[in-house]
């Protein structure tokens, strides 16, 4: 459990049928291998952690497709999110990014509080919802940025407007941002007063901006006198159904603002961040990475068979499933090493050679490769991620 100061003191102890609310914050449950927080399991009655398990046999856990592919290591990490706060805005590297970043910032030593590359690996992340979920994820289209900066009228931002006008591309996107993020100290508070009373007028008086709007003055009760309130303006504000998606490729610009989620990503924890957060900022290293041009589609499961439904993505390193057996049996989905989460009712998990494993609400359980074909049964939903590789 990872207890962010953004966390929702409830959600994830309702899924898991604790007492509510918890002593503190509760924003992620981390169910993989990283080696910041590993999880536990128990293998033949003793504990372990899952990194240890992976390293004493990779090839068995793993397959050796996935080990000739990502190395000893279990490619993608699953997590139970819940902001009750908005997050950081933030961006997160693509594999040579973050390689060349990891190898520079060990290289001079830079110790792990100050770094922005804490692994060596890409975060393409894919966030579903299991609320109504609130996201700004991706820029919005230049045109739509333009008539946003109209209602609101805001004299100080008049000049970032009139510069995207002449460049309406991804550079001006860039470039908006960066002059927003570089605001001059002596005039920041001017801006975010003139940008708060607009939000707050646009968001009373209804119509096409309101609920972007209304979210950044919320936003601004947790984060006063933040730049990344005016930031937000230049994102796409996105409400997901439950079993809605969004996906975040590598230089994708997005906060989360509030909901509950299941995020599958692949296994690092870097995190480039621009605003609303105490955490670090590097902004121009955020501004290096960054990518406008990213686009940020809501994305709808796909049926394989059944109860069984999937998320495309172009990550290679992970696939997300949901399996609601309705009282059936149901043939697990992949093959390989996959992570089984439950999140409501009650499922048994069986392999070919009979061996099984019960889960209830916000229980999960790892799936070695060597466990070959595995059936879900029970009534329940299950959401169950798998590396993206052959075994």
């Amino acid at each position: 459990m990872q207890p962010y100061a953004w966390g929702s003191r409830s959600a994830i102890a309702e899924i898991q049928g604790r007492p509510a609310p918890a002593p503190g914050p509760e924003a992620e449950l981390w169910m993989g291998a990283h080696p910041s927080a590993p999880s536990g399991l128990h293998r033949d009655g003793r504990p372990a952690t899952l990194d240890q398990v992976i390293a004493a046999d990779p090839e068995r856990e793993l397959g050796p497709g996935c080990t000739a592919r990502f190395g000893p290591r279990l490619s993608f990490l699953l997590k139970i999110l819940a902001p009750e706060k908005a997050l950081s805005i933030q961006v997160h590297p693509d594999r040579a990014q973050a390689e060349a970043g990891y190898r520079d910032e060990t290289g001079r030593g830079v110790p792990a509080g100050d770094r922005n590359y804490v692994d060596d690996w890409p975060k393409p992340e894919l966030l579903c919802a299991v609320t109504r979920f609130e996201v700004l994820a991706g820029f919005r289209p230049t045109g739509d940025i333009l008539a946003l900066l109209a209602e609101l009228d805001v004299a100080p931002l008049r000049p970032v407007a009139g510069e995207l006008e002449n460049e309406p591309g991804p550079a001006g996107q860039a470039g908006a941002l960066r002059r927003i993020l570089g605001w001059p100290a002596d005039q920041r508070d001017r801006l975010l007063a003139g940008v708060l009373a607009a939000c707050a007028r646009v968001a009373a008086g209804g119509g096409r901006y309101a609920a972007a709007c209304a979210a950044v003055t919320r936003i601004a009760a947790d984060h006063p006198g933040d730049l990344g309130l005016v930031a937000a303006l230049l994102l796409s504000y996105t409400v997901l159904e439950p079993g809605e998606a969004v996906y975040m490729a590598a230089g994708g610009l997005h906060a989360y603002i509030k909901g509950v989620g299941i995020e599958l990503l692949a296994n690092s924890d870097n995190v480039l961040r621009a605003g609303l957060t105490g955490k670090r900022i590097d902004i121009p290293e955020l501004l290096r990475l960054v990518d406008p041009s990213v686009p940020v589609p809501v994305i709808h499961p796909r049926r394989l068979s059944g109860p069984v439904l999937t998320y495309d993505t172009s990550a290679p390193e992970f696939r997300l499933y949901r399996v609601e057996p309705a009282g059936g049996e149901v043939p697990l989905p992949d093959v390989g090493p996959r992570i089984v989460l439950c999140i409501d009712g009650a499922a048994t998990l069986r392999t070919s050679g009979g061996d099984s494993v019960k889960l209830g609400p916000g229980e999960s359980c790892f799936v070695p490769a060597a466990d070959g074909d595995v059936t879900a049964g029970g009534q329940a939903v299950l959401f169950a991620a798998a590396s993206g590789c052959d075994s």
